[in-house]
């Protein structure tokens, strides 16, 4: 399977459904409330038409797959996730361009969803390495991508301009397929215990 195939993927705890326009309202909603730092970029309720649009135009291009976050336990849809900078000649994928709302952040929505997406990348795709990305001020996010089990490969410094024209360095973190089975348990787990 390619990844840049949007497809369905589900387990017992989140649906992550292929992106569409129909998604905008409930993103929006679940938009809400969120408070973001200087160093992410999550949308405002009114610019998730605009973002969604924006990954779809991304889709077309095949440079991401994009998926809408969905609680199986609520039915409410909580956020995005993508497959992005996809090198689908290399078998090289990222997993990025992800935001959850308030109401599913701590939980375990974005395990379960790491758990989808890492399993369709090496089991279904046959990639040789999945990448994540975050901002070095973003501790947060550093710390839950270690805690995926992915290995921190660096720091490329001044690696891009921000909005409000700061520099940022990205810290790249990744999974290779030999690891894969190691984190497969983990993150299992981590669910399990809730």
């Amino acid at each position: 399977m390619l990844l840049t195939q949007p497809t369905m993927l589900e387990n017992d705890h989140v649906r992550l459904e292929p992106l569409s326009a129909d998604h905008v309202t409930d993103l929006a909603d679940a938009a809400v409330g969120l408070e973001h730092a200087w160093y992410t970029s999550v949308p405002q309720p009114y610019e998730v038409a605009a973002d969604v649009a924006q990954r779809l135009r991304w889709q077309d291009e095949g440079h991401m797959t994009a998926w809408a976050v969905r609680r199986l336990d609520t039915g409410r849809v909580v956020g995005e996730t993508t497959f992005c900078n996809i090198d689908q000649a290399n078998r090289h994928v990222e997993i990025g361009h992800t935001w959850i709302g308030l109401e599913a952040q701590r939980t375990f929505v974005n395990t379960a969803s790491k758990l989808l997406l890492l399993g369709h990348a090496f089991e279904a795709c046959d990639a040789i390495a999945v990448e994540f990305r975050t901002h070095w001020h973003n501790l947060q996010s550093r710390a839950a991508i270690a805690r995926l089990g992915a290995k921190q490969d660096g720091v490329l410094r001044n690696h891009r301009l921000g909005p409000d024209g700061t520099l940022r360095d990205t810290v790249v973190f990744s999974i290779l397929p030999t690891e894969w089975p190691a984190v497969r348990l983990g993150l299992q787990e981590r669910l399990h215990r809730g």
